[in-house]
């Protein structure tokens, strides 16, 4: 006698079926949608981050644009024990930051080169903001990179209260660096709401 057995439906995992789905959406959206979509990110899931997928992020990144075409930026991704002893070391300031670095997959050391953008030949300062142009030039290059990495699916934080003198040093980074911020990235594990923005009237000012 045959048997007849019903065949079980395949379970769907919604949850990366949905994380799926985002990521087809973003890599067709506009700079516009892109920009609006981004958001500061503080909680990640325990999945790493790509190395290959963040050399894509930074492939995107390096078209930021600098001071006199300098690209004074470099980035330096961080994991594993090295990560933890960042947390530990370099964020005595605010525990907050620390927490966020050691629970994250991977934070990135955004760093420059020094006494270039800003700079003249010679040495001398270019305008009267002296070597402040670096972090105006990091910042673009965060910006980017964060939009980049938002793009293919990752969230990002961008962290500004740490100890520079401690993370060059942990980091062992060249003395012709300096450590502008770091980056915590990942996949993410929440969806906030965009925070109150200031309307275009508060913003804007036209003079002629």
């Amino acid at each position: 006698m045959i048997s007849f057995h019903k065949k079980s439906k395949p379970k769907v995992n919604f949850g990366n079926l949905f994380s799926y789905l985002n990521h087809v959406r973003r890599r067709f959206m506009n700079a516009t949608e892109c920009i609006k979509g981004r958001r500061s990110i503080r909680t990640f899931t325990d999945e790493p981050v790509s190395h290959e997928l963040l050399e894509e992020i930074v492939e995107v990144a390096r078209f930021a644009p600098s001071w006199k075409n300098t690209q004074i930026s470099r980035y330096v991704a961080v994991e594993g024990a090295l990560k933890q002893e960042v947390a530990d070391k370099c964020f005595e300031a605010w525990k907050g930051n620390a927490d966020m670095v050691a629970a994250a997959p991977m934070v990135i050391a955004l760093t420059y080169v020094k006494n270039r953008s800003g700079f003249e030949r010679d040495g001398s300062f270019s305008t009267s903001k002296e070597d402040r142009w670096q972090n105006f030039d990091t910042g673009i290059a965060a910006e980017a990179f964060c939009l980049a990495a938002y793009e293919r699916g990752l969230g990002t934080v961008i962290l500004g209260i740490f100890d520079e003198n401690k993370a060059a040093e942990v980091l062992n980074i060249p003395d012709d660096r300096g450590v502008a911020a770091f980056i915590v990235i990942g996949h993410p594990a929440v969806n906030p709401e965009a925070p109150k923005r200031k309307e275009v009237s508060e913003l804007l000012t036209f003079l002629s």
